[in-house]
């Protein structure tokens, strides 16, 4: 038995990318880096759409950092009805099928941790389905109103969320994991 959880990194506006800026915002430090790499070596399946597959294996596949050589060697299963095979990126399985049905069985097969990797579309859709077991949040200090794109929680359903870990990385970066509970409306209503 698996769990699942969706990982975003996002500016505090909540935006997961911003037009003319660097990866992670160009704030990364040594701390959150080693964070990251040490992360990584978890093995979880990763879980992404065609979109973050295109972005991702892109800037994986160019980069020497522990964290890119360690997205590298995962095992990623890509929901797509864009993309073919073969898959350019090693260890991608490419799958056209519901992803909420197939995570659905993956999560009681599977033995390592499903996780997102960004995936917008394909996140809201397992939160919805009531799939997801941890929903983390890394904050970078940053807002980017004019150039922001891709805002994480629009079309979101309406969550509870219960905070089980946080921790500041380089005295800026915060780290926030919650465990999600799907709600039929507010509270009280």
């Amino acid at each position: 038995m698996s769990t699942l959880m969706v990982d975003y990194i996002i500016s505090l506006d909540g935006y997961g990318a911003a037009e003319g800026w660097p990866g992670f915002w160009g704030m990364e430090g040594p701390e959150y880096l080693a964070w990251l790499a040490q992360d990584g070596q978890e093995e979880p399946i990763h879980l992404m759409g065609a979109t973050t597959y295109r972005l991702m294996e892109g800037f994986a596949s160019q980069a020497d950092d522990p964290g890119s050589q360690a997205l590298n060697a995962a095992r990623k299963v890509v929901f797509s009805s864009t993309l073919s095979e073969p898959l350019s990126w090693a260890n991608s399985e490419l799958v056209n099928d519901d992803a909420v049905a197939v995570v659905r069985e993956m999560k009681k097969r599977e033995s390592r941790e499903l996780r997102t990797l960004g995936s917008l579309s394909l996140s809201r859709s397992l939160i919805a389905a009531g799939l997801v077991d941890r929903f983390r949040v890394v904050v970078f200090p940053v807002i980017t109103g004019v150039t922001g794109s891709g805002r994480i929680f629009d079309g979101y359903p309406d969550l509870s969320l219960e905070l089980v870990e946080s921790r500041t990385f380089d005295g800026q970066i915060q780290l926030l994991e919650y465990i999600p509970t799907v709600l039929d409306g507010p509270p009280g209503s």
